[in-house]
């Protein structure tokens, strides 16, 4: 019996140690809870909220959430919001993928230890290759916007337009796209020539 113990321990020390424990128990956790125990979004552009608490494991240097941590609950709140409004599953049945191409992040105001906040995600629309989502990460105090997050999901295997339709039942013209994320759409096509050009890549080869 004590053999069993110590070979528990050990196995997870080093799950732990090795792998990124709790990430990989969050997300599986996140979609089964959006899947199973949460409402479908119909609409596509609404928004979704999910919660979290600036724990002892999320600090800085400084005792307020580090940087990375922002990017991980926006991770786990995107998965979440993408399986409640049907895109994850249009994917599967369309054989294709979503993958992260680029983000972009503004921090206002830090996360203090043990406060409360909501990570508010939406889907701001999409093009021929990607979807764009905005994650806001509001303090449950006073309700202050304390970071703003954009992201572009590039889709392989399918388009976004056929996840679209697929979810619809019909053809749906994507909506507008705010200006600050035009822009920042066209710098990233900017870096990508640049550095396809900087490794002697020629145009027809293109980023994820």
């Amino acid at each position: 019996m004590l053999g069993l113990l110590v070979a528990l321990l050990v196995l997870a020390l080093a799950y732990f140690a090795l792998l990124d424990g709790w990430y990989l128990v969050r997300v599986p956790c996140a979609v089964l809870r959006a899947r199973l125990l949460q409402p479908r979004i119909l609409d596509l552009l609404a928004d979704s909220r999910y919660v979290g608490r600036v724990l002892p494991s999320d600090l800085d240097l400084l005792l307020h959430m580090n940087n990375a941590r922002y990017l991980r609950e926006a991770d786990v709140a995107r998965v979440a919001h993408l399986t409640r409004c049907g895109v994850l599953g249009a994917l599967r049945v369309l054989g294709g993928r979503a993958v992260l191409a680029a983000s972009c992040v503004r921090y206002r105001r830090s996360l203090r230890l043990f406060e409360p906040f909501e990570v508010r995600t939406r889907l701001l629309g999409w093009d021929d290759r990607a979807f764009y989502l905005e994650a806001r990460f509001i303090s449950l105090r006073d309700g202050f916007v304390c970071t703003i997050l954009r992201s572009s999901q590039h889709v392989l295997g399918t388009s976004p337009e056929r996840v679209v339709q697929h979810l619809c039942k019909r053809r749906v013209e994507p909506p507008e796209l705010p200006e600050d994320l035009l822009l920042w759409i066209g710098y990233n096509k900017a870096s990508s020539q640049l550095l396809r050009a900087e490794n002697g890549f020629d145009n027809a080869v293109k980023d994820r």
